[in-house]
C-alpha cells in the first residue's frame, strides 16, 4: 500500500473521436470540463484532486474500465437518465454493492457505483 497523507487521482480514457466524446462526457457527467490541457484532451474535476480525462488517441481508443464511488448512486443514475442515458449493465454483488455501466461511443466503461442502502 502506498503510504502517503495525500493522494491525487488523474486518470485518463483514450477517445477515438473527440468531439463527438467531448460531447458525450458533457452529458454523462452533466458539465463541461474543468479545463482544456491542448486541443485533444479535456479534465473533469470531479472531486477535489480527482481528475478524469479524454485525450483523443485513436490506437487506445475503447479500452477504459472506470468505476467512481458515489454516496447517492439512485440519485446520479436520475440524473445521467434525465441527461438520456440508460445504462448498459446494472450489478448488485453479493454485499449488496451495486455498479450501473455505461459506455461511450468508443466501447470505454464509465460505471458508478455504490453501497447498499
Amino acid at each position: 500500500m502506498i503510504q502517503t497523507k495525500k493522494l491525487d487521482l488523474f486518470a485518463g480514457i483514450s477517445v477515438a473521436d473527440y468531439a463527438a466524446a467531448l460531447a458525450w462526457y458533457e452529458r454523462l457527467l452533466g458539465s463541461p470540463p474543468a479545463f482544456f490541457p491542448n486541443d485533444i484532451e479535456a479534465v473533469w474535476e470531479l472531486a477535489e484532486h480527482r481528475y478524469m480525462y479524454i485525450e483523443q488517441r485513436p490506437a487506445h481508443a475503447g479500452h477504459a474500465k472506470l468505476t467512481l464511488f458515489v454516496d447517492d448512486l439512485n440519485a446520479v443514475v436520475t440524473q445521467i437518465a434525465e441527461r438520456g442515458f440508460e445504462p448498459a449493465e446494472q450489478e448488485t454483488y453479493a454485499n449488496g454493492v451495486r455498479k450501473i455501466t455505461y459506455r461511450d461511443p468508443d466501447g470505454n466503461e464509465i460505471g458508478f457505483g455504490g453501497a447498499p442502502q
